[in-house]
């Protein structure tokens, strides 16, 4: 007998939920950042035994609408929160309990479905912390089990999926057994770029990035070339992202270039421009391309 099904991730932008879908399925699939909207679109990380197979949803991070591509990713969000089998609930223990918590555990509550909360971090606090933060943790009302892990250091981790996969229903093998996610490669890439983007600037500027696969193909000496433009929606967003003499944009380049060789498992010429693409987060048809559905 086999059992298959979906458990949908929800928390806070920050809570880890992309650290510990990496974690789960032993591979990069989502890219990690403490900024928020890191996870834009959903993605989805495969995890197979012998006789099972958990799909991990790595939802975007719940938030307030504020753009047509903020809209999309709360709707998305809601469908998957609607299709899943199970919620795994994140929380950031090194944070307080706040308002958007709150919201997220509300939302669970209302769709019904098995639930599983999750303290992470917990390699960061003291044995007290962790205390008062799974009593707060526990407040939050949300039915199901609540473990205390590090997806950063693996601690917790088996005693959690034991938790998951008993809510998997009767069922065949929904993936190929090997498989580890169901994004595309060209979207992989993309956001293996756009991590490093995140990963060096600040305030509104992650907000207004996203980066788009122009071309990959392979030189006669066998070399990777991948054209990548990352897109900035004003003139100043664009210096700030190439830098005083060129220094912002060639560090972000050479980061990136060393993570897609490790992904890929082969060297890589990253060619990374910049383009300004004025209300970006408003086309529909722009985000369709990139697709933030």
């Amino acid at each position: 007998m086999t059992r298959s099904g979906f458990v949908a991730l929800a928390g806070r932008p920050n809570a880890g939920k992309s650290t510990l879908i990496n974690r789960l399925v032993g591979d990069k699939i989502a890219i990690v950042s403490d900024k928020p909207q890191t996870t834009r679109r959903e993605v989805r990380g495969i995890v197979t035994g012998d006789d099972w197979q958990l799909i991990l949803v790595d939802l975007p991070g719940v938030q307030r609408p504020r753009d047509v591509m903020t809209e999309r990713m709360q709707r998305r969000v809601e469908a998957a929160l609607r299709d899943a089998d199970a919620v795994l609930f994140i929380l950031n223990g090194e944070q307080a309990v706040g308002a958007g918590d709150r919201y997220i555990a509300r939302a669970i509550r209302r769709v019904g479905l098995p639930a599983v909360t999750a303290l992470n971090k917990v390699d960061r606090l003291s044995r007290a912390r962790t205390l008062e933060a799974l009593t707060r943790a526990a407040e939050l009302d949300v039915r199901g089990e609540l473990y205390p892990i590090s997806a950063r250091t693996g601690s917790g981790i088996s005693a959690l999926t034991d938790e998951l996969k008993g809510f998997l229903p009767e069922g065949p093998l929904l993936y190929p057994p090997e498989a580890r996610t169901d994004l595309s490669e060209e979207v992989r890439l993309a956001e293996i770029v756009r991590e490093q983007i995140l990963l060096r600037t600040h305030a509104e500027l992650p907000h207004a990035v996203e980066v788009q696969l122009a071309d990959v193909y392979e030189r006669d000496d066998g070399l990777l070339v991948i054209q990548a433009l990352a897109w900035v929606e004003g003139e100043s967003q664009k210096a700030i992202l190439i830098g005083a003499r060129g220094h912002m944009i060639k560090a972000i380049g050479t980061a990136a270039r060393r993570e897609l060789e490790a992904l890929l498992d082969r060297h890589v010429h990253l060619e990374l421009r910049v383009q300004v693409r004025r209300g970006w987060r408003g086309d529909e048809s722009l985000l369709d391309r990139v697709g933030i559905d």
